[in-house]
This record gives structure tokens, sequence and C-alpha cells, in this order.
């Protein structure tokens, strides 16, 4: 009887769960989702997955899409669970970033607004590549206001079993990211738009950086 009421409960409490990767500076189509849900499951077991958005983003450039990668220590196609990938400081890859970034959104609307916020992850060595993707996504959490609670669970058998969950773990990957619309249709404003035409779905960094705190309000519509 009362593991029948401990599952109840388990079950009461994961209302509108969502399963995602947790991705480095995460595609505006993965934080579209997260205003829907109530709760956010994150796997620190799960095997790490090389060509997904778990060490990379997405930015737009007067030249076209750049790829902002962290590299890992003993190469991309490791196996073994995300919580033990570590980040290589071998290069400059926080300097390079930083710069980058500096190009493609200096003279965009919200830049200043945002810089010192976003500048903290580029300052600071975080060991482990889990960790540094979990700081921002509590830092974006925050910053735009979704009330999705975060849940770090070590496996989902469970949801999985009952059905419980919506399972959009890599959905959007490096390869076709901008072919799957999502729940995400809004324009906006993009730097280099005139050059390179609209791109959608890239970083959340490209809408905080063009939209401003009317990014929340996109996302939540």
């Amino acid at each position: 009887m009362r593991e029948q009421e401990e599952k109840q409960a388990m079950i009461n409490s994961i209302e509108n769960t969502l399963i995602i990767e947790n991705q480095y500076f995460a595609t505006i189509n993965c934080i579209n989702a997260l205003f829907k849900a109530t709760h956010i499951n994150i796997s620190p077991s799960e095997q790490y997955r090389k060509m997904s958005f778990r060490n990379r983003c997405v930015v737009a450039g007067s030249n076209g899409l750049i790829n902002l990668t962290v590299p890992v220590q003993n190469g991309r196609g490791q196996k073994c669970p995300f919580r033990d990938v570590r980040i290589s400081y071998t290069d400059a890859w926080q300097k390079h970033q930083w710069v980058t970034l500096l190009s493609c959104y200096n003279k965009s609307a919200f830049f200043e607004f945002y810089r010192d916020g976003v500048e903290k992850f580029f300052l600071k060595k975080e060991v482990f590549l889990f960790d540094l993707n979990l700081q921002i996504l509590h830092w974006l959490k925050k910053l735009l206001g979704f009330k999705a609670e975060i849940i770090i669970r070590e496996n989902a058998e469970f949801l999985q079993s009952e059905g419980l969950f919506t399972n959009l773990a890599d959905r959007w990957l490096p390869k076709n990211f901008q072919q799957d619309a999502g729940g995400f249709t809004h324009k906006y404003f993009q730097v280099f738009e005139g050059r390179i035409g609209f791109q959608p779905n890239l970083s959340i960094l490209d809408l905080l950086f063009n939209e401003g705190p009317n990014a929340a309000a996109l996302l939540s519509d």
C-alpha cells in the first residue's frame, strides 16, 4: 500500500514533465519547450553523445552560422556518463568564443544588458561540462522566468515505463536543428539578417541579445 502511495505521489509530482539533454547555451526551441513544462528532467548518468548540443551552440555571424564548441578531454567520442566528461583548457577556447560573441553581437540592441551575465561563464574554469551547462540553465531560468522545476534524475526508467513524460532529448542536433521548427515560430530582428537571411533556432543567446526582456514574452507565447 505504501509503495502504491509513493508511486502515485511521484506521478502527481511529475505532471507535464520533459526529459531533455543538458545543452550548452541551449537552442531557442529547447528553451521554448521549457516554458510549457512543469518539470524538467536531466540525467547526469546518460552516456555522453558527440555531435550534439551538449558541448556546442550556434550563433550568427556576418558570413553565416558559427559553431562555438567546448573541447573535452579524451575526445568527443568517449563513452562515459555525461557527468564525468571533463572540459579541456589546452586551447584558449573561452577567449576565442568571447571574442566571437563580441564580433557577432556587440552592435545588437541588448548585448550590453546581458554582457556581464554571459561573460562570467567565460572567466572561470569549470571542471565538468555537465556542471557548466547546468549553471547556464539555472541562469537562464532566473533570467527568463520559466517556472519549470529542474530535476537532476539519475535515470528515467520509471518515467518511461509509466509514459509520464515528453522526451525531447536530442530532438535538435547540429545536423538538423533548423529543419524542425519546434514550437517557436516568431521571427525577430537579427544583426546580420540582411546578409545571411533570418536564421531560426540558434542559441538562446541570439534571441537574448537581439530582443532583450521581450525574449521571455516571445518564448511563453
